[in-house]
């Protein structure tokens, strides 16, 4: 196909799909004016049913946690496609990621981008660990949370420190880890499937008060799994990248 029929075709489907969207947002109703009643139904349950103040939490982790599950595992299988097709291309040509990494030509990281950086490494950290365990308690998650813990050590790259980087993130460590938050979430679960309950129902006990930490059952350790597979899926994929990066950068 030439590139003139490619960009043609390109063309009609986007402008099929900005019909689509106008359509899409010509429907929506008039902001302030919801027309209910699923949100209004969950507002005035959510908390008495579950003691998790995070309502937005109950809904991703409990009443549609079925869907939630698939949305992880769409993460779970583009981290695992990157990993696997980047790894494979490299194959028979790829070098010890520190004599890649010794021999990039890049410009040198400046002071102030390096000091500001590694500083701000740490209170990511803390902030999307928080973000991940405190789902019921807050308008957090463990999407948020894993977003922003994946952050923390692409600060360090930042700083032009890809050796740590790559310390920090060992790729069997990311595998397992993401692994582990991606399967954790599917294991919870098939417990409450074991125990006779229908899939996901929370089978833990809800705390004594809502808002609470310990509070909330299974949506707590939901978002903490979840926050670790998000975390771990996307340094794997910044990491497979700066790797293959690093080999065309050398064979240029």
């Amino acid at each position: 196909m030439s590139s003139r029929a490619r960009l043609w075709l390109f063309l009609a489907g986007m402008a099929g799909l900005a019909a689509c969207y106008l359509w899409g947002l010509g429907g929506l109703p008039g902001f302030g004016h919801y027309p209910g009643p699923y949100g209004d139904i969950i507002n005035r349950i959510a908390v008495g049913q579950t003691n998790a103040t995070g309502v937005v939490s109950a809904v991703n982790f409990e009443y549609r946690g079925f869907d939630t599950v698939g949305e992880e595992f769409i993460l779970f299988a583009a981290a695992t496609g990157v990993a696997t097709v980047l790894r494979h291309l490299r194959g028979e040509r790829e070098r010890p990621a520190r004599d890649e990494a010794a021999d990039r030509d890049a410009p040198p990281t400046s002071s102030a981008i390096r000091l500001s950086t590694l500083m701000l490494a740490g209170p990511t950290v803390v902030l999307g660990w928080w973000l991940a365990s405190h789902a019921q308690t807050t308008p957090s998650g463990g999407f948020q949370g894993g977003i922003v813990l994946a952050t923390a050590f692409i600060l360090i790259y930042l700083a032009g420190q890809f050796l740590a980087f790559k310390r920090f993130s060992p790729v069997d460590v990311t595998d397992a880890v993401e692994a582990v938050g991606a399967g954790g979430f599917a294991a919870v679960g098939v417990t409450a499937v074991a125990m006779g309950l229908p899939y996901l129902t929370n089978f833990l006990g809800l705390g004594s008060k809502p808002g609470a930490v310990s509070s909330s059952g299974t949506i707590a350790l939901i978002s903490f799994f979840v926050g670790m597979e998000v975390a771990a899926a996307f340094v794997l994929m910044i990491s497979e990248l700066l790797d293959q990066t690093l080999l065309i950068g050398q064979e240029s």
